[in-house]
């Protein structure tokens, strides 16, 4: 599964540009990833400027 570290986020919403499958949602101040939706693709943490996601076992 893929984490958010909202402290190094800025909301931007590149990581939601990018998801293939629509898992991602950005708020003011919350990013939301539906994990039965999120396939672990990675793109999102390639992509992040911010180095806000990773992926968790």
């Amino acid at each position: 599964m893929i984490r958010v570290d909202e402290n190094k986020c800025d909301f931007c919403g590149t990581c939601v540009a990018v998801c293939p499958v629509d898992a991602i949602e950005v708020l003011e101040s919350e990013v939301i990833i539906d994990e039965d939706v999120c396939t672990s693709c990675s793109y999102c943490i390639f992509v992040c400027p911010w180095a806000a996601l990773q992926e968790e076992a």
